[in-house]
């Protein structure tokens, strides 16, 4: 690397050096014509890179691994996981690669890593390339989720490989370089309980609680702490997902972190009409990762987490799960404490406002958005206006509104704060088809759409003129939609 070139740049290697049974040592494969789609400079303005040099070939080829500054050494990551269900002993990063750790400006120890950067000895059947379009799908979707305040790993760049990809069709080939707080999954935890290695799952849950708990060190039971701090990250970000209508779509127990972070974007999308059923995920036959599905599969991946950490929890194996039933029970409330206060918010109501009464408005109101199939995120925008006086906006969104009229006499006499609720229900989302529209023209070359809607995602409450479409919802003639894995 020249010297111009990030030369200030040291990625650490603590993953692979505390944990070298869960690293395989292995470098990205060469792009034959690298080119800069996107670069998000305000993060890595706080990772320390230089915006200017990333932008040169010597920074192109950093962010796609290929050649990095001495000492580095990217490894791929081993974990197991629960797949729709059933439990893949070895998985792992098949076409990815962990760089290493950077400090950022905050002090803050994020990873550097890759995806679509080549086989490795995880990959099993597949190619270990990614396509343009999922590339950016991750870019876009990560970084909205990012501004509207919810946990999120973090896109730094993609760049295009000059390299087909084999798909469905010959797609142009990409890789993302993701910034997250750690790789450390649920699988990961599984893939070590099954070596039967006590010190290692130590180790691991050691590395854990480093880098991401270290409070839980003071704990009388620090291993049970820790499984109990991941369920209140998993809870709340759950929550989160649920308010502002996001469907994860694969929530395999490999995708889910135990920093709390949503990860891996693939055929993830947001809910339009209001319907829990609502699945997007061409994989997702059965309806398991339904939108309404998300908080259940959340506790049922984390007792996958409980159930391999139990020889940490006590050395007697049935006070272990007495402690892990325990501790599991926890999810619903403190998942149901996060999704009330959120909604109460997203009402314009103090947090302090009766529990009771708020659930009964909402249960009434969804039932309303159901029956008469209303856009989700459009409805909650109209609703501030509704809380200024003026209600025919959200008024006339219901084919018969007389119900929803007597909801919203109901709601108005609580006095809720338009303000509060415009801080919280965005006015632009990643809407689907404005996704599908911006990949589509990204991969036959034109980057403007994708630009246009990534400029109104990143600041998600702010309205403003000429960005009218971007906040309406998607016409007739687009549905049914069907979102895919990418790999």
């Amino acid at each position: 690397m020249t010297a111009d070139a990030q030369s200030s740049i040291i990625f650490g290697g603590q993953f692979a050096r505390e944990l070298p049974e869960l690293a395989v040592h292995w470098q990205a494969e060469e792009a034959p014509d690298p080119r800069l789609l996107v670069l998000n400079e305000p993060l890595a303005e706080i990772l320390g890179f230089n915006s200017e040099s990333l932008q040169s070939p010597e920074g192109l080829q950093l962010l796609l691994g290929t050649v990095l500054p001495s000492g580095t050494t990217p490894v791929a990551q081993g974990y197991a996981g629960h797949q729709f269900g059933s439990y893949s002993p070895r998985l792992g990063d098949g076409r990815a690669l962990l760089l290493g750790e950077l400090m950022d400006s905050a002090g803050n120890l994020r990873d550097i890593h890759l995806k679509g950067s080549g086989r490795t000895p995880f990959a099993r059947g597949g190619d270990g390339l990614a396509a343009i379009g999922p590339m950016l799908r991750e870019y876009v979707v990560s970084e909205a989720m990012h501004a509207m305040g919810i946990p999120s790993t973090r896109s730094l760049a993609v760049v295009a490989t000059g390299r087909p990809v084999r798909r469905e069709a010959l797609l142009p080939g990409a890789v993302l370089t993701r910034v997250s707080s750690s790789h450390l999954r649920v699988g990961s935890f599984q893939y070590v309980r099954a070596m039967n290695n006590e010190d290692l799952l130590r180790r691991l849950a050691d590395h854990a609680i480093e880098r991401h708990y270290p409070q839980v060190m003071e704990a009388e039971n620090p291993y049970l702490a820790l499984f109990e701090a991941v369920l209140t990250a998993q809870a709340t970000l759950t929550a989160h997902w649920m308010l502002v209508g996001f469907i994860h779509g694969v929530m395999n127990t490999d995708n889910m972190t135990i920093s709390g972070e949503t990860i891996d974007y693939g055929p993830c999308a947001f809910i339009e009409v209001f319907d829990p059923a609502t699945v997007y995920s061409s994989i997702d036959e059965s309806g398991r990762y339904a939108y309404g599905n998300q908080p259940i599969v959340a506790q049922w991946n984390l007792a996958r987490l409980a159930e391999a950490l139990l020889p940490l929890f006590h050395e007697n194996q049935e006070h272990s799960v007495a402690l892990a039933q325990e501790s599991l029970g926890a999810f619903h409330t403190q998942y149901s404490a996060t999704w009330l206060a959120g909604m109460k918010t997203k009402l314009g109501l103090d947090e302090r406002f009766e529990d009771e009464i708020a659930t009964s408005l909402t249960d009434e109101l969804f039932a309303l958005l159901q029956a008469d199939r209303i856009d989700y995120t459009s409805f909650f925008r109209n609703l501030g206006t509704a809380a200024r006086g003026d209600t025919e906006p959200a008024h006339s969104m219901f084919s018969d509104p007389a119900a929803f009229d007597t909801w919203v006499e109901r709601w108005r006499a609580l006095e809720p704060d338009a303000n509060r609720m415009d801080r919280t229900n965005p006015v632009y989302i990643p809407r689907n088809h404005l996704v599908e529209e911006a990949l589509a023209a990204a991969v036959d070359g034109d980057l403007e759409p994708f630009s246009q809607l990534l400029a109104a995602v990143t600041a998600p409450f702010e309205q403003r003129p000429g960005f009218e479409r971007y906040a309406a919802a998607a016409p007739e003639s687009f549905g049914p939609y069907r979102t895919f894995c990418g790999t």
